[in-house]
């Protein structure tokens, strides 16, 4: 048998592989584009097969990197957006796209085209929805669904496979029709702590009672790190690798990151609630783990076995942080392409007016982030942004100023999210960040000052490959379980702490933020919104 691991990670714009020795070390990576499609407003849209190809080339590419034969492969894993996959009864590329071009099979996690049908959802006041916050989010399958049965019926009386994109690439490696208990219970309603797994009454009450029979999905949900069986010989083919490699059950990426960066404190039930991953990139998602359940309005969850066995899971997020920072560079008159040099320049010029002006930098701007509404704690798809303390002045030095100020509402918008956490029994601390915003000194600086807890940078060079690693390896047979897989290939991390002389500036910026929240619900009532 091989003594290497394959984890592989499709985000919003691309698909990621690595390859991971039995200790967690990554020896090399890969990165294959995809592309998105929008034919309107709030619609966004993936090619399966597209994506399928640029893993295939991932997967080939970290091989290369790292030096290593299809033979040394054991295990393979995969993890994903919460992108919907649907397939006909053949199992070929279904549209679920307005414009009817055939290749659009897969809506993209961050559609909202479903916002009345998530409406609906949530007025039915279903017991289901105690295990996601209270509220249905557009970003779930359910309402997706829903859409797609009144929008498009052709392409509902025609499917024959619905999935979520992490259990489509297992479908795709194996063959098996399997689901992770990560996807079917973070996005489609399942109960993972319950038999049955799937309430029948709710599906018939928001019209699709077929939705289970249709999709061809189990009846129960398989464990996350479940060896699902090996690589069937065409995939294998398009992979790179060999017959011999098992496949195991994944997540979807924001988890494999928690697991990633979490992974040390698996073990320690007791404790494991002082901690807090944050997935940070284009979004952001915040991840609790419980030995209870915490039920807490306005955060997703509690999650039974998503990320670990026998452990509950919160999730909250912010639908919008990475690229609500591109979004201000694209729109100031002093912007231009939000690129990686664009982004270190103003923070290179923030820190130099901060030596001038100290914290309180343009301390009259506020900004409240919610530019594709607030996923938590208010679970408001329909909350906008709001900036108070703008003037005339245009300048490369004024985009700096918002960018900075930007930067301090999403951080502040952690902060909220931590407190209605801890407000339920949570003792979080401590934050394992882990993503793009790694890159972004100003972020990192302000998730320690502004959040006020101790900041954990993971030393691994990749936590969301190295959490879908752990699971590669749990499928191979290189650990007995997904918990001494997650503490034997953990990679610890460095500390930053919070700077004392920092808290009064945010709390008092803290205090505006609530404020904030509060005048924008007044104006929105005023203007009958």
């Amino acid at each position: 048998m091989g003594e290497l691991v394959v984890g592989v990670d499709v985000g919003t714009g691309s698909a990621r592989a690595g390859v991971l020795d039995r200790r967690g070390t990554l020896l090399g990576r890969a990165e294959t584009p995809i592309d998105m499609n929008q034919p309107q407003t709030n619609h966004r849209e993936h090619d399966s097969e597209q994506i399928w190809a640029a893993v295939s080339a991932a997967v080939r590419g970290a091989l290369t990197a790292a030096g290593a034969a299809p033979s040394d492969i054991a295990g393979i894993s995969f993890d994903a957006t919460c992108s919907l996959v649907v397939r006909d009864r053949e199992g070929r590329p279904l549209s679920v796209s307005t414009s009817g071009e055939g290749r659009w099979d897969t809506i993209v996690w961050l559609d909202h085209r479903a916002l009345a049908e998530a409406e609906e959802c949530t007025a039915t006041g279903h017991r289901v929805l105690d295990y996601i916050g209270g509220v249905m989010s557009p970003e779930m399958e359910t309402p997706k669904l829903m859409w797609l049965k009144r929008h498009l019926p052709q392409c509902w009386e025609a499917a024959g496979y619905f999935f979520d994109l992490a259990d489509f690439l297992s479908w795709k490696a194996s063959g098996s029709l399997a689901r992770s208990q990560c996807t079917l219970t973070c996005k489609w309603t399942y109960l993972g702590h319950e038999g049955p797994g799937w309430q029948q009454d709710f599906f018939e009450r928001v019209g699709i009672a077929d939705m289970t029979q249709r999709g061809r999905l189990p009846d129960t949900a398989s464990p996350v790190g479940a060896d699902l069986g090996p690589l069937t010989a065409e995939a294998a083919e398009a992979l790179g690798l060999t017959t011999a490699c098992r496949v195991g059950a994944g997540l979807i990426d924001a988890h494999a990151g928690a697991l990633g960066v979490l992974g040390a404190h698996a073990a320690d039930r007791a404790a494991i609630d002082r901690h807090l991953a944050l997935i940070a990139g284009t979004s952001s998602c915040v991840m609790a783990l419980s030995a209870e359940p915490r039920p807490t309005q306005g955060v997703w969850g509690p999650y039974y076995g998503a990320v670990l066995p026998d452990c509950w899971l919160n999730e909250g997020g912010q639908s919008a942080t990475g690229a609500l920072l591109d979004h201000i560079i694209r729109w100031h008159g002093a912007g231009g392409a939000p690129d990686g040099a664009m982004h270190r320049a103003i923070a290179e010029r923030v820190m130099e007016l901060r030596r001038k002006e100290g914290l309180d930098l343009a301390g009259r701007l506020h900004v409240l982030p919610d530019f594709h509404g607030n996923r938590s704690p208010l679970a408001d798809p329909h909350a906008v942004g709001v900036i108070s303390g703008l003037t005339l002045d245009s300048s490369f030095d004024s985009l700096c100023r918002l960018y900075w100020r930007m930067a301090v509402g999403i951080a502040l918008g952690v902060r909220h999210i931590l407190e209605a956490l801890n407000a339920r029994g949570y003792g979080i601390d401590t934050l394992h960040v882990t993503g793009g915003h790694l890159k972004n000194p100003l972020l990192m600086e302000l998730y320690a000052d502004a959040a006020g807890c101790k900041v954990i940078e993971p030393a691994a060079e990749d936590a969301v490959l190295l959490g879908s690693g752990m699971v590669a390896a749990t499928a191979a047979g290189f650990y007995p379980s997904l918990v001494a897989a997650a503490g034997g290939m953990q990679q610890g991390g460095r500390e930053r702490r919070p700077n004392p002389a920092a808290r009064p500036r945010f709390d008092r910026d803290y205090a505006v933020f609530l404020k904030m929240h509060e005048q924008r619900r007044e104006l929105d009532d005023l203007g009958g919104c």
